[in-house]
């Protein structure tokens, strides 16, 4: 009876939640994938006939005997992969229903990669820590809203025996902060998986909601999948179609700066400094990847699965295509004066970026290695591939012209745009000499067009012990990156830069130890960086541009990992420490740490359950700024804020296949602090009550 109430209780919490969570969404747009209905085929009119009592005892013995030989669909029936992980092989993983992190459910609150906001999920967002780009080639430089976009790279493909449904949501009493995903995928036959994914953020925030648009985040994502894989296992093809539309308020952050030294009776009350101006990212993306193995194909076992297809040659040919369009409006006078200038109109903006680019890709690689039944050993491969990058992108603001008539009208202006191409050789050599040593290089050269000469070139080490002792990664790469378009050439209402800036260079060593058995593992990481590219400001001014520094940056980062267990008591610590010679230019702290705390507990004989505390605490740095209508983080004020543990008060349990958890974030609200900021102006979540519940459905 235990877990049929609990049951009883997920079932209710859901209702409550999923109704605030759609309440965030604009109306007017039903068509949502996956909005399907089970339609009953039983036939209700038809008669049967009486049977009698020796017949009725035939029949309840039969039902008995076919009860005894049902099969419990479970996540045994599921296996789950991404595009990563099948480019030598196809490698399989076991559906994840466990309980780990799994109260760390925002983007933003990821233990290893912590995030600084400007409030609370769904809102403008960059690392805490430093975390560098390995990309070449062209980009427009907007990254603020990126935790939250769904790419290709995202999509997880499916091996599913029976279908699968995943309802997934975290929420709060109110409407402050919502979240709900919706997994489905199902095998149309054993070689063919489709599925689609479904997600919404909404939030309204803390303060100002009674505003126009206040604090209101609504984003969407949705996505169709597909793996197909032929019955001799040598042809792939991997697709997925995604739409991507996020809406997120830029308020200018609240009048009152001392909001958390002086308290607030009433926080929706207070002021935000633009009440009706807001970014807006909308588009989609096509990716069809399709992968044929060549001549023989050899197999390997460990003697516990099925045997692995290893190929000797493979054929890989890929398209992709993105277009996102990147909006900015304000309306109203600047009163506060939080834009530097105005160049276009006053008291209205309308800016925006179609960005759209065309990507195919062809790669051949060819394996030579040794014939072994259980491993693979002395093991040469050799990737080459070509690929053509073709971009486009117009920007437009919003103007006063004349029409035909010589009246005055507001209308879109284009003030910029260009079509262009790039060519990009690669190439990847790998050797393992057997399976405790890997040799990895990999080479990136763009040839021709627009951002001829980037490179990224990179050299790995893998040194692997027997199971107590680990395995060591020793890793170096050089990079060359052409300065994205919001650094050289940008035309807005408020801001208008035209730039010529070198090419950012970046050289790194790290090593890298991890032991799974003492579940350790560290990593040390050195940077060179050159030419530097950043936005900054006059001292105490919001005039944000960019600038690129002369003298090279030097950054040690050094992260610590480990988990410890007594009983059933577990600990989890990740540590990072980071140094520069610059610390006034990259503007992270030099210490972060995470620590979870738990205790595992049977408890009514039912709920597997995880009861503990999570502490997140960095040292005080040189908060950044943000600037409404460039979409950038950039050094302004020299404002340091002081720095203490943020805590969480969790507990989280499974009961068959329904997964929960009930927290207190930020539970120690008062105890050194009435509150905190990550970012110049814009204060963080208060403490509050969140409850997350994942139920999933084989049928």
């Amino acid at each position: 009876m235990p877990h049929k109430v609990f049951k009883y209780l997920l079932l209710l919490f859901i209702c409550v939640f999923a109704q605030s969570v759609f309440a965030q969404i604009q109306r007017g747009n039903n068509n949502y994938p996956g909005s399907q209905q089970r339609i009953n085929l039983r036939d209700t009119g038809t008669t049967q006939k009486t049977l009698t009592t020796d017949q009725q005892l035939d029949s309840l013995r039969k039902k008995q005997d076919r009860k005894k030989d049902s099969v419990v669909f479970n996540a045994k029936f599921i296996r789950v992969t991404n595009e990563r992980f099948l480019r030598d092989s196809t490698v399989l993983f076991p559906l994840d229903t466990g309980l780990y992190n799994y109260e760390n459910y925002s983007p933003l609150l990821q233990p290893r990669t912590p995030k600084i906001s400007l409030g609370n999920t769904g809102l403008p967002a960059r690392p805490l820590l430093f975390e560098p780009s390995r990309t070449i080639g062209f980009e427009p430089g907007l990254h603020e809203l990126d935790p939250y976009m769904l790419r290709p790279e995202n999509i997880n493909y499916y091996r599913a025996r029976v279908a699968m449904t995943n309802l997934y949501l975290v929420g709060y009493t109110g409407v402050k902060e919502q979240l709900f995903k919706i997994t489905h995928t199902q095998n149309v036959n054993p070689r063919l998986n489709v599925g689609f994914n479904l997600n919404f953020i909404g939030s309204r925030g803390y303060y100002a909601y009674n505003g126009v648009l206040a604090q209101n985040v609504s984003d969407v994502n949705a996505a169709v999948f597909t793996w197909y894989e032929s019955k001799s296992k040598r042809y792939n093809l991997l697709s997925n179609l995604i739409y991507n539309n996020l809406k997120t308020p830029i308020t200018g952050s609240i009048l009152n700066d001392s909001v958390f030294s002086v308290g607030s009776l009433n926080k929706g009350s207070e002021q935000v400094r633009m009440p009706a101006a807001y970014d807006s990212w909308k588009g989609g993306s096509f990716y069809l990847k399709q992968f044929y193995y060549i001549g023989h194909i050899d197999s390997t076992s460990n003697g516990k699965n099925k045997p692995t297809i290893l190929p000797t040659q493979r054929v890989a040919v890929t398209v992709r295509y993105d277009a996102t369009k990147y909006e900015f409006r304000q309306n109203g006078v600047d009163t506060y004066n939080i834009f530097p200038d105005y160049y276009y109109s006053y008291d209205r903006s309308h800016d925006s970026l179609m960005f759209r680019h065309l990507q195919n890709d062809f790669s051949y690689s060819f394996y030579l290695r040794s014939k072994s039944e259980k491993a693979v050993k002395n093991e040469l491969k050799l990737d080459l591939g070509l690929t053509q990058d073709v971009y486009s992108y117009g920007q437009f603001v919003s103007d006063t012209v004349l029409d035909v008539y010589g009246a005055k009208i507001v209308h879109p202006v284009k003030v910029q745009g260009n079509l262009f191409q790039d060519l990009t050789v690669k190439g990847k050599l790998s050797y393992k000499l057997s399976n405790r040593a890997l040799l990895e290089g990999d080479v990136q050269q763009i040839v021709q067009g627009h951002d001829f000469g980037d490179f990224l070139y990179d050299a790995k080490l893998t040194l692997a012990g027997n199971n107590k002792t680990g395995k060591i990664v020793l890793e170096g790469y050089s990079q060359s990156a052409t300065p994205p378009l919001v650094f050289t050439s940008w035309n807005t209402n408020h801001f208008i830069f035209h730039n010529q800036f070198n090419k950012q260079k970046t050289n790194s060593l790290s090593f890298n130890y991890v032991n799974g058995p003492l579940k350790f593992d560290l990593k040390a990481e050195y940077f060179l960086i050159s030419d530097y590219l950043y936005f900054t400001a006059q001292e105490n001014g919001i005039d944000a541009h960019p600038a690129q520094l002369g003298s090279p940056i030097n950054l040690i980062k050094i992260s610590v990992g480990k988990s410890i267990a007594w009983r059933r008591w577990h600990f989890d610590d990740y540590l990072v420490f980071q140094k520069t010679d610059y610390q006034s230019t990259l503007r992270t702290p030099q210490f972060y740490n995470y620590a979870s705390l738990y205790y595992k507990a049977l408890l009514f004989n039912v709920l597997y359950s995880n009861i503990g505390l999570d502490v997140r605490y960095n040292t005080p740095y040189v908060a950044p700024s943000y600037a409404p209508g460039l979409g950038q983080f950039y050094n302004g004020a020299n404002v340091t804020f002081s720095s203490y543990p943020v805590a969480t008060v969790f507990i989280k349990a499974t009961l068959q296949r329904t997964n929960f958890f009930v927290m207190y974030d930020y539970a120690n609200q008062g105890l050194f602090s009435k509150g905190y900021y990550t970012v110049n102006r814009y204060p963080q979540q208060d403490a509050m009550v969140k409850i997350g519940v994942s139920w999933t459905f084989y049928n």
